[in-house]
């Protein structure tokens, strides 16, 4: 039985690193085997509820529909065998302060379980109000925002550095300069960015995976929204877990990473993640996993229905009724706290409202941004636009010949615009502040901005005047033709604050 929990490590460590290379893969131009939107669109949390809110078809529904359909046969394998963030929390899982933690009592379980019923049904709620809230607790977007926000970051900084320093410090240009050569085409091709509040990012994350220090998947067994959903279907599933001579010695429940053998030795079949850590552990070699039992006495079948594992009656009711006020101001009550900053969208951006609710947060668009100019937004324009995108031509411009943000957003939250449609996209129209720009306020040339801007016709212009016997080149900008790339407002010498800057459509 120990070749189970081998094949179950090995297809952990495989899936995260399939994970993580999906990622780090997608660079311009799109060079991945695989495209990064199939991560998302395996999802049902997010292909579901960001239908619902947006009442749209989404490409990715049957491919989630898909993953519920092997719930339904196998039980809940996602989170025992695949999911990334499980397998984070499994190897965070191994710092633990006692080698072993004494399981909670049915009772205990029960409680520790329902909060992730309520997170799911509030989501469910919000979506039916126009609201999509998945992305917040969504355990794939969490660790995608993570690996390519700050993880992906670091690595390639600190590799890349320690590399050059080596290669200063003793000389070393003869084998070892090609190697590091061989390595920024490949591993460390990917540019080296830096996006804000990736710390906070990464303390989220952290949190989540420390938290099974003290209580082995409390995230799974608690907080997760996707495990929740993945729960309600596993608890119907073929694949079912027997017993043909029990002693009830208990190691079985005292290993059960998720809690869900009860002090009976029945087990709650919709969180078991399928981990087979009861099979390994079985001193008697009598627990087994099939989809008929094999003249055995059963001792899966589960007793608590929803009411009692996951939510009672009365919550649901309470939870209907909650929905009512909830589809009807839970968008005036995000709107409330929305600050109207007015933040410069990628191009290809659906319309703002639409926009918040249908971008899930996964990361993609940023990571994959050339100039490192869009950027998550943490709290600019309130709690949702949260996390978000936005383009901050300080850092990085929106590169003219480049598509690729919509070609890996996930939920079309950003439209796949071909290169001619992208050139025309406009995100917002540049200004130029005559009270900083050196040819007006200081009668001295400069042609930077109208140099740089890579509309064929020049979005910015020059006008040819005589200051004092002196000829000046003053721009300004054709506000029909800027598109609002933002390469002007990046390259303006002026400092600290620049001369020339892109402002979002209507402001």
């Amino acid at each position: 039985m120990k070749k189970l929990i081998f094949l179950r490590k090995i297809f952990q460590l495989f899936f995260l690193g399939l994970f993580i290379y999906v990622l780090w893969s997608t660079t311009y131009p799109l060079t991945g085997v695989l495209s990064p939107q199939l991560l998302f669109k395996l999802d049902p949390l997010i292909m579901f509820f960001t239908a619902l809110s947006e009442r749209v078809l989404l490409p990715g529904l049957l491919l989630a529909g898909g993953m519920l359909l092997l719930t339904l046969v196998f039980g809940r394998f996602f989170c025992g065998w695949i999911c990334p963030m499980g397998t984070m929390i499994d190897i965070t899982r191994k710092l633990r302060f006692r080698r072993r933690q004494r399981p909670l009592k049915d009772g205990q379980n029960q409680k520790a379980r329902k909060p992730k019923f309520f997170i799911l049904a509030f989501i469910f709620f919000l979506a039916l109000g126009g609201v999509q809230a998945a992305w917040l607790l969504d355990p794939i977007v969490i660790i995608a925002r993570v690996v390519s926000l700050s993880f992906i970051p670091a690595v390639t900084l600190t590799l890349n550095n320690l590399c050059i320093f080596l290669i200063q410090r003793f000389e070393l240009y003869g084998g070892f300069y090609d190697f590091y050569r061989g390595l920024k085409d490949s591993f460390l091709g990917v540019n080296v960015h830096f996006f804000a509040n990736s710390l906070i990012t990464f303390l989220f994350f952290a949190i989540i995976c420390l938290a099974s220090v003290f209580l082995s998947r409390v995230w799974c067994r608690s907080v997760c929204p996707l495990g929740a959903l993945y729960s309600l279907v596993a608890r119907f599933s073929f694949l079912k877990r027997f017993i043909s001579d029990c002693k009830n010695c208990g190691i079985c429940r005292r290993e059960c990473r998720m809690g869900a053998i009860k002090e009976d030795n029945q087990y709650v079949q919709g969180e078991c993640i399928l981990c087979m850590d009861c099979v390994y552990h079985c001193t008697k070699g009598q627990t087994y996993f099939a989809f008929k039992e094999r003249g055995a006495r059963s001792i899966l079948q589960e007793t608590e229905r929803a009411g009692r594992s996951g939510m009672t009656r009365r919550d649901f009711l309470f939870w209907v009724l909650l929905s009512v006020p909830v589809a009807g101001l839970g968008r005036v009550f995000l709107k409330a706290l929305k600050r109207d900053a007015g933040v410069l969208r990628p191009p290809g951006a659906l319309p703002e409202e639409r926009f918040v609710d249908t971008c899930v947060r996964c990361g993609n668009c940023m990571k994959v941004c050339i100039t490192n100019g869009l950027q998550p937004i943490f709290m600019q324009e309130g709690i949702e636009g949260l996390w978000s995108p936005q383009l901050v031509p300080e850092i990085g411009y929106c590169e003219y010949n480049c598509t690729l943000c919509g070609n890996v957003c996930p939920t079309g939250a950003l439209n796949a615009l071909s290169l001619q449609e992208k050139k025309q996209a406009k995100i917002g129209v540049a200004r130029i502040d005559r009270t900083l720009c050196l040819p007006w306020a200081d009668q001295e040339n400069c042609l930077v901005c109208e140099e740089h801007c890579p509309v064929a016709e020049k979005a910015i212009k020059v006008r040819v005047m005589t200051i004092d016997g002196k000829e000046i080149l003053r721009p300004y900008v054709d506000e029909d033709l800027c598109v609002g790339c933002g390469i002007c407002q990046n390259k303006c010498p002026v400092r600290p604050q620049r001369a020339i800057r892109v402002y979002p459509l209507g402001s």
